[in-house]
């Protein structure tokens, strides 16, 4: 009687692999171009439970059942909301444009990208007889040959030869080995409270612009006239549009940070083009005081100022990119 072998296949995929990412099931490791990223246990077991069913909704009570059993006291809402945050966070995800996690409202989550799935391989003997004497009656047979592929010990070596000269460019770069590669478009991960809090230091700024601009009006015709020769009344009337419109602008913006509305990225990125032109007009604003800081101070205070709005759209989306669940 041939002797029975256990099923050494598993049931589920060791890897799978979507974009830039793949993930072993079993030993539990995210890779993004083949270097590890951190990851806690419970946002990798929603990713696992994920990428069991791709395409598939992953009810919010399946998760709770299988992360947070009955007999365990937590605000799952909250632990569950806060998992998918930092698993979006890690993949660079968006709840409000999803590329991997879809959120179903009420119902629960769904992966949404295509997933590649490989099988285990299996032992290269495991079909082979495990004595060669009794397969062949006793008589004396030469070793079996390698049952891989050519193609797959091709693949194997193609695979050490680009791990090879990965490690010989990241030495020579200095990165670690396991040490995570950052994308070359890829924002900073601050806390994302700081961010919040050069936002608002940001609006603080702009209104420190506008109620001494108010203020002062009746002397920025002379200013302009002094500095052009003409257009004083012009400045003016300018002057006044703009930072009444500015000063209900940030305060709603400042507000919006202050109180963390998560839909402020979004609303933001509507008006851009709109704070753009206003906030290019009063970083010209230093001319106005060109007299008592001198030309090169104002120089080199406009052309910080040209660059704040810019800095404003990025200090937002990496204090609120993917944070919604």
């Amino acid at each position: 009687m041939p002797e029975e072998r256990p099923d050494t296949r598993l049931s589920k995929p060791a890897v799978a692999r979507f974009g830039v990412y793949e993930v072993n099931l079993r030993t539990g490791e995210l890779r993004k171009h083949g270097n590890r990223m951190r990851l806690q246990e419970q946002p990798f077991q929603v990713l696992a439970m994920l990428l069991e069913k791709p395409g598939e909704l992953v009810t919010r009570e399946e998760l709770r059942q299988k992360l947070w059993p009955a007999d365990t006291f937590v605000d799952f809402d909250h632990s569950l909301n806060t998992a998918i945050n930092k698993l979006r966070e890690t993949l660079g995800d968006s709840s409000s444009a999803p590329r991997f996690i879809e959120t179903l409202p009420r119902r629960g989550y769904r992966f949404i990208a295509a997933v590649t799935a490989e099988e285990p391989a299996i032992a290269a003997n495991q079909n082979q007889p495990s004595n060669n004497q009794d397969s062949n009656h006793g008589g004396l047979q030469a070793s079996p040959l390698a049952t891989v592929p050519e193609t797959s010990r091709q693949t194997a070596t193609q695979k050490n030869e680009a791990t090879q000269n990965t490690t010989v460019v990241n030495t020579a770069a200095g990165i670690k080995r396991g040490e995570t590669i950052p994308d070359a478009h890829e924002l900073p991960r601050p806390h994302r409270n700081v961010p919040r809090f050069l936002f608002l230091l940001i609006q603080a700024m702009y209104l420190c612009f506008y109620i001494p601009a108010l203020a002062g009006v009746h002397l920025i015709d002379d200013i302009v006239n002094s500095l052009f020769g003409r257009g004083g009344e012009s400045a003016v009337i300018i002057v006044i549009v703009t930072a009444s419109l500015g000063i209900a602008l940030r305060l709603y913006l400042f507000s919006a940070v202050a109180f963390d509305f998560r839909g402020i990225e979004r609303q933001f990125a509507r008006l851009f083009l709109f704070l753009f032109v206003l906030d290019e007009l009063w970083a010209l604003s230093p001319f106005l005081l060109w007299q008592r800081l001198g030309i090169g101070l104002v120089l080199a205070s406009v052309a910080a100022l040209v660059w704040v709005p810019f800095s404003q759209r990025t200090l937002l989306r990496m204090a609120y990119a993917g944070k919604t669940s």
